[in-house]
């Protein structure tokens, strides 16, 4: 194993470039340790090791956007009073992550790059219309998060690219919401989680663990648009056959998931829309 310990962030980006992309970033390491003893793969990469760039660790509110660092923990997130004020749903789904000591840990640029359909940070992200920017040595570039993923861990990073930040605009929200389910109330893996925010850009329904990767529910959010009348939770069902492809798998059945997300979503919105029944 060979670790690259960069002391800069332009450092960081020509040390990418010149391993030709095949060094893999690493800055909490939260998800490489779990897989560690059985990944003999992984004992033979290279890895950058960016955990000690300050340069990637910060919290910024502007006057229309929070921007935030590659190196931001979940923990400096959830102890934030301004993160918490104007964006509670980043607040709550990083308490869902892991243990204190992950919270502590773990980042929010590991949480993305990590490309898992059962993100939670992902899914309070995408709720909130976050974009993402990568850097290199050729320059930065911004993608809304929910164009970012392509496919089940599969990204537009680029190899020689670093996750820098994201960027979340900053509006009035009418309505956010944020729920997950699994097999306990605490560090365990989602089955089936969803984040919805209302606010002047419309809504966004978010879900994760029920697809390849956290996917935006593209006809549920036009059924709230419309205004139609949803009088119970199977009458969501056509719209997200549209939107999601849930499987079966060890932690639980794509009929328990598709019956589950209706049900969150429904009664989330029961008493918020009067439209509904």
């Amino acid at each position: 194993m060979q670790v690259l310990l960069p002391q800069t962030l332009d450092e960081a980006c020509t040390m990418l470039a010149e391993s030709q992309g095949r060094a893999v970033p690493i800055a909490g390491g939260t998800d490489l340790i779990v897989h560690w003893p059985c990944n003999i793969e992984a004992h033979q990469k290279a890895y950058l090791d960016i955990s000690t760039l300050d340069e990637l660790k910060f919290i910024t509110l502007s006057g229309d956007s929070l921007i935030v660092g590659a190196m931001t923990t979940f923990w400096e997130t959830i102890t934030s009073k301004q993160v918490e004020s104007e964006f509670p749903l980043l607040v709550q789904s990083a308490k869902e992550i892991g243990s204190v000591q992950i919270q502590t840990r773990g980042t929010w640029a590991g949480n993305i790059a990590n490309a898992s359909p059962a993100a939670d940070g992902v899914l309070a992200l995408m709720a909130y219309d976050a974009s993402v920017t990568l850097i290199s040595t050729h320059g930065t570039r911004e993608i809304p998060l929910h164009e970012y993923f392509l496919d089940y861990k599969c990204s537009q990073r680029q190899p020689d690219e670093l996750i820098h930040s994201f960027c979340i605009p900053r509006r009035s929200f009418t309505f956010d919401y944020f729920e997950k389910v699994g097999s306990r109330q605490a560090q365990t893996i989602t089955k089936v989680g969803v984040a919805i925010t209302n606010s002047s850009s419309g809504w966004r329904v978010v879900a994760n663990s029920v697809a390849p990767m956290v996917r935006r529910c593209y006809q549920v959010e036009q059924l709230l648009e419309k205004k139609a009348r949803i009088q119970q939770p199977d009458d969501l069902l056509a719209a997200l056959d549209q939107d999601v492809s849930p499987i079966d798998d060890i932690r639980s059945t794509a009929a328990y998931r598709r019956c589950v997300l209706s049900r969150l979503i429904y009664y989330a919105l029961r008493e918020h829309c009067p439209w509904y029944s």
